[in-house]
């Protein structure tokens, strides 16, 4: 049985070698604190060590939010987003069997972004791209995504949603580590919504959109979410079918961290929508991934293999 791991970032060997010699990559230094964590330091030899001691075959890696830098200058940014992806492409390369990935694309210009897209996906041969749940505060709704999500569709390419710093909980409360623990959760639960009523799944019916952590508290609040859609006339402006019928419309890593949780996911959106998350090297990751799934009582063996490996070696053609 293989294993496949969608949710496994990276600091570049490109910044580290920078910043690291009393320089800067592209205007990031080592204050940024991408070095906090040891691990985020791992060259690819030392990844692939831990990667066999977690029992994981294949990680789709992606650059950790901070290089998202939808905040900079579209070419600083551009230059950030091409060096980050060439140095995963090599990777690629250099360890086929082991190693796949997702493209950082500057988001706060969609031409720049479907163009780093597109060479990601057809020249690197990366599967998709990861972005943040808004584009400084710009929602999915929004019209100017349009030729993102169309481009994305041509492309087949895999869009993961991770969240970066800071999250909507942040403002109200920036304490106990709860940006993190509740906040990635309410921030992929307001991406579902905007993706749904603002009609884009009906636009674009083709977007593979995969939301990490398990997709929040998505499916736990969806019957609310239908409730407001049968009473309220503005949630109808867009769709004309209740949300929850767009569950099986997205993909959603396993990261829930509690196996009621995955369980009640599974139940909600079918075996067939969830794929392994890890969040390696994170201090939130799953410590023992795969074991973590193949103990669970509660999921069949069928439904272990779907999440562990199956659905991403379909959808990712890995």
């Amino acid at each position: 049985m293989r294993t496949i791991d969608i949710h496994a970032h990276l600091t570049p060997q490109c910044f580290q070698n920078a910043v690291l010699n009393g320089g800067d990559f592209h205007g990031m230094t080592s204050a940024s604190g991408e070095l906090f964590n040891p691990r985020n330091a791992w060259t690819p030899d030392q990844r692939i060590a831990d990667m066999d001691s977690l029992g994981i075959d294949v990680q789709v890696v992606t650059t950790n939010v901070s290089f998202y830098n939808y905040d900079k200058d579209i070419a600083v940014a551009t230059s950030i987003a091409r060096d980050c992806n060439d140095e995963i492409a090599q990777m690629m390369k250099d360890y086929p069997d082991r190693l796949s990935g997702l493209a950082n694309v500057p988001m706060q210009d969609i031409d720049a972004a479907v163009a780093e897209m597109e060479r990601a996906m057809t020249q690197l041969g990366m599967k998709g791209v990861m972005i943040n749940d808004h584009i400084n505060d710009v929602t999915f709704d929004d019209e100017r995504f349009y030729p993102f999500w169309k481009a994305a569709e041509e492309l087949g390419a895999f869009i993961l949603i991770h969240q970066s710093r800071p999250t909507v909980v942040t403002p109200r409360l920036d304490r106990y580590h709860l940006p993190n623990s509740i906040g990635n959760l309410t921030d992929r639960a307001i991406t579902f919504a905007t993706f749904v009523f603002g009609g884009v799944m009906d636009k674009f019916p083709d977007l593979r959109v995969c939301l990490c952590h398990g997709g929040g508290y998505t499916c736990f609040g969806i019957g609310r979410m239908d409730r407001g859609w049968e009473v309220r006339p503005e949630a109808k402006v867009n769709i004309s079918k209740p949300p929850s019928e767009y569950l099986r419309s997205f993909y959603y890593d396993c990261l829930t961290h509690s196996e009621p949780a995955l369980r009640y996911l599974v139940d909600t959106v079918g075996a067939d929508r969830v794929v392994l998350g890890t969040d390696w090297p994170a201090d939130m990751m799953l410590d023992w991934p795969v074991a973590w799934v193949l103990r669970m009582e509660s999921l069949s063996q069928e439904e272990k293999e779907l999440i562990l490996w199956k659905n991403l070696e379909e959808l990712l053609g890995i």
